[in-house]
């Protein structure tokens, strides 16, 4: 009883066999070691090339440079099976195909998007976003790393934080200031002198990710590594509407998998001589549970059409954003709360994603931010 409005009705039958295979291979390959990778902290080396293989990357890019040229409802689909295994699963290819191929695509050369394409598709190389740092979360454009042209290239100094697949990365899109005060953007190879990535460990949420803080020191690229066709803050702005838009589905996965687990849960375990579903408290958190969750799907697909038609505006990607992750969080908290004392054990899932939910709910834009992102739209006020 999770599709209560039938919402698989409307998805092509080529949508629903892209969905039901990622499914599958969540369901076999990633569940099962989940919570045990998560505890360890680990993501692990051979999971991209595992990715490329099944066309999970950059899956909604054209065959041409890699891609599998699916429509964006069947790479939203696609977004939301790898998220209920994990979050950081879904993070790691939403990182790889918005952030990194995407910006290849839009805004690189031929000659980078025939380099690097097809090898990111295939999971043959990994890339990470270098955007944020610790000052310039929000607000990107008070980023403080330089780029100073020099002899023919250019010479790149700053640092970036909480970078997904920094230490796992091959390439950087790293996005500096140049002596003009326009943003830029670079594809630099990590083991390019100057650059270092340093893991970030101390985390309570999306532990199967990597995240890190890269260093960039004098770091040294020829013009060819310059994207040639992004300059200024409306280029990186585009790159996170496309991350944010496979947010807007993904979450959905993680809201699903813990409403799925409280109420087989709710209809097993027994209290007082009847399982826990018998109970009003229970069965009113498991409809309000499956309202939004219902909602959120339909927000969702409404997306996916606009964006395949061509039409969706940045705007209704923070609307969705906004109201799928809340939402989400809430529904791995009420999971987590029907499930009693098991719900904080790794051995079931609601704990794992109300943790991993906790960071989503921040990272692509806070809810605060698209909250005054929409605010603007309907008001005309900036509110910033």
């Amino acid at each position: 009883m999770t599709d209560f409005f039938r919402i698989d009705e409307l998805f092509t039958p080529e949508e629903r066999a892209v969905r039901d295979m990622v499914r599958e291979f969540v369901q076999e390959t990633i569940v099962p070691v989940a919570g045990r990778l998560w505890e360890q902290g680990e993501f692990p080396k051979e999971w991209p090339r595992l990715f490329g293989e099944r066309g999970l990357l950059g899956a909604n890019l054209p065959e041409e440079y890699g891609g599998a040229g699916v429509s964006n409802i069947a790479y939203g689909l696609i977004m939301q099976e790898l998220e209920a295994g994990d979050s950081g699963v879904r993070s790691f290819a939403s990182v790889q195909g918005a952030l990194v191929m995407y910006p290849i695509y839009k805004f690189g050369s031929e000659e980078q998007k025939r380099h690097w394409l097809p090898r990111l598709a295939k999971g043959e190389a990994v890339g990470c976003f270098g955007l944020t740092e610790t000052s310039a979360g929000s607000d990107p454009a008070s980023m403080t790393t330089r780029a100073r042209k020099q002899d023919g290239g250019w010479v790149l100094n700053g640092t970036k934080m909480w970078i997904t697949n920094g230490n796992l990365a091959d390439v950087a899109v790293i996005w500096a200031k140049d002596d003009d005060g326009d943003i830029r953007g670079f594809l630099v190879e990590t083991d390019t002198p100057g650059f270092t990535a340093v893991e970030i460990k101390e985390k309570a949420s999306m532990r199967l990710s990597n995240t890190s803080q890269l260093f960039l020191d004098n770091v040294r690229v020829s013009d060819d590594a310059r994207l040639p066709n992004a300059k200024g803050l409306r280029a990186p702005l585009e790159c996170l509407t496309q991350a944010r838009y496979g947010i807007a589905w993904g979450v959905l996965g993680a809201a699903r998998a813990c409403y799925e687990e409280a109420l087989r849960y709710a209809l097993h375990r027994e209290s007082f001589g009847r399982p826990i579903g018998a109970r009003q408290i229970i069965q009113e958190r498991l409809v309000d549970m499956l309202t939004e969750l219902t909602k959120g799907q339909l927000v969702a697909y409404r997306l996916g059409q606009l964006k395949d038609a061509g039409t969706m505006h940045y705007t209704q990607v923070s609307l969705a954003k906004r109201n799928n992750v809340r939402h989400a969080l809430n529904i791995a908290r009420q999971a987590r709360t029907i499930l009693g004392a098991y719900g904080i054990t790794l051995g079931h899932q609601a704990i794992r994603h109300a943790a991993n939910l906790e960071t989503v709910d921040t990272y692509e834009g806070t809810y605060d931010i698209h909250t005054l992102i929409v605010g603007r739209e309907i008001t005309g006020l900036e509110a910033f």
